[in-house]
Order: structure tokens, then C-alpha cells, then sequence
């Protein structure tokens, strides 16, 4: 079992580089920040860009891998987006991991202007956005034109320093996000389902892998082959509302079958409210053995 951290991008960096260097420090495998332009209502407060808070953080750690939870469409192009990648791959030393998501409604998808898209249309940009992405990433002097997005002679060089492009978590907890999965993903990460209660959640979160195995074996694709990311803070219940808590939701993943599980850094209130003690205690104490 991996472990991974969530350290929202709501902090200036002379508070945040403190964070994502401790993370290094204590040993999480890798840490990740969300890439909205502005969410929920943390829209009020202090928030940054993700692709520029992770090159930050690629400077001052060593051996963590570096995410996106998640990069979406909503505003984002593979051409230009392709180019962030690259460079992000660079200057991480080949340790970014790039979580790519369909993208929902709210902030992101408004700001900007344009109309919210219905589910069915947001994955059809959604594919067409992984594919042209991967395609510019493993090979230079793209061409192709699709109902959402076109590139004409997209270069790549000097190409990514993980071969033969960065590994990308596709988020998916529907069937045409999982084939897409099945395509394009090395890792495939999800939230679980909406429930009120634990069990419920976990319910859920059982069946979405059964979901996923089906699909996985139906496109051909071997389900040992695929790394799987839990966010545990999706569930009704804090990951780190206390030390053992944590442990005990670690072990309920891994009897799922998931190789990685993602919580968040507590903050004072609102989302992810919590107790710094407790991460620190689950840091320093039980995550080498809960990592064995």
C-alpha cells in the first residue's frame, strides 16, 4: 500500500512549501494538489494554480511523486496543456503523475463563461482531451481534429523524462470513463459513490471495483496491470479524525484491492477540518508499517 497526500493550493507558498516539504520528509509516496481556478466555497479565499504550485514543489523535495487531482477540460487544452506536462516532468526529475478527470459543474466550468455541460457531453470532451493529450505526449508533430478540440503540428520535443510520457490516473466512476481507463490509464483513481453513512460509502466503493475489473477484462486489459487510487476523504467520515481511524480505512482499501490510498492535510475549518496532531501521529508513527 502506497500513501498519498492532498495539500490544497490555498495557502501563499511561504506557508505550503513547509508542507510539501515535511511530506517528503515523513515518507508519503506522493502528494497531490486540486487543479480548479476556484472550488466550492474555498472560491472566497486564497487559491493557486496547481501546474505552478507543483513545479514549486518540485523544487524543494526530493523523492515524493507530485500530482494532479484532477486536470480537466473545464479549462484546460492538450496542446498547451501538454507543454505544462512536459516541463513538470522535467523539472520533478520524472516524478509528476498526472490525475485527469472529466471535470464537474460549479466555479470552473462558469467562470469562464461558457455553457455547463450535461454528463454525456462533458466525457465526450473528456475523451477526445485524453486521447489528443496522450497523443501529443508520446510523439512529436501531432495532427488531428476532433467536435472539442484540434492540433495542428503539436510539438512535444524534448518529450517527457518518464517513457513514454507521464503516467496518467484517469478518474472514473462511470462505464465510459472506466473504458477510458482501460485505454489510457496506468492508475485509475475515484472518489467512491455519494452516501450518508461509512458502510454505505464502502458499499459503494466495493462495487465501483467490481465495475471497473469487469471493464478492464472486457477491453482486453489485464486488472493486475492497473494501479488504484482511493481519495479517502470522499467518504462521509475525516481519514484522519484520528490515527486509528486511518489505519483502520488503509486496511479496508487494501482488502478492496487498492495499491494507493490519498488523504488530505487538515485544515482549520470547513473542508477537511481536522487536527494537524493527528497527521502528524499518523506521519511519524503507523505510516511505515501501514506502508509495508
Amino acid at each position: 500500500m502506497r500513501i498519498g497526500i492532498v495539500i490544497l493550493p490555498d495557502q501563499r507558498w511561504s506557508v505550503a512549501q513547509r508542507r510539501w516539504r515535511q511530506a517528503d520528509e515523513w515518507g508519503f509516496d506522493h502528494a497531490w494538489t486540486y487543479d480548479h481556478l476556484g472550488w466550492r466555497d474555498l472560491v472566497d479565499g486564497p487559491w493557486f494554480d496547481s501546474v505552478t504550485t507543483l513545479t514549486a514543489a518540485a523544487t524543494v523535495t526530493a523523492r515524493i511523486r507530485l500530482g494532479t487531482l484532477v486536470a480537466s477540460p473545464n479549462f484546460r487544452h492538450p496542446v498547451a496543456f501538454a507543454r505544462q506536462v512536459t516541463a513538470l516532468d522535467d523539472v520533478s526529475g520524472g516524478r509528476l503523475l498526472l490525475g485527469l478527470g472529466a471535470g464537474g459543474i460549479g466555479f470552473d466550468s462558469a467562470v469562464l463563461g461558457g455553457e455547463t455541460l450535461p454528463p454525456r457531453q462533458r466525457v465526450d470532451r473528456f475523451g477526445e482531451f485524453t486521447e489528443l493529450l496522450d497523443a501529443i505526449l508520446c510523439k512529436d508533430g501531432t495532427t488531428w481534429r476532433g467536435d472539442w478540440f484540434a492540433a495542428v503540428d503539436a510539438r512535444n520535443n524534448p518529450g517527457c523524462v518518464q517513457t513514454p510520457r507521464v503516467p496518467f490516473v484517469v478518474a472514473a466512476n462511470g462505464p465510459r470513463s472506466m473504458r477510458l481507463v482501460a485505454r489510457f490509464g496506468q492508475g485509475w483513481v475515484t472518489t467512491g459513490p455519494g452516501a450518508d453513512d461509512l458502510d454505505g460509502w464502502w458499499a459503494g466503493v466495493a462495487e465501483l471495483v467490481g465495475r471497473l475489473d469487469s471493464t478492464l477484462t472486457a477491453e482486453g486489459r489485464d486488472p493486475a496491470s492497473l494501479d488504484r487510487y482511493l481519495s479517502l476523504d470522499s467518504a462521509p467520515v475525516f481519514s484522519l479524525s484520528s490515527a486509528q481511524f486511518f489505519a483502520d480505512q488503509v486496511g479496508r482499501a487494501a482488502e478492496l484491492g487498492f495499491t494507493d490510498v490519498i488523504t488530505h492535510w487538515p485544515r482549520e475549518s470547513s473542508w477537511y477540518a481536522g487536527d494537524e496532531a493527528v497527521l502528524v501521529d499518523v506521519a511519524t508513527r503507523l505510516l511505515p508499517g501501514l506502508r509495508g
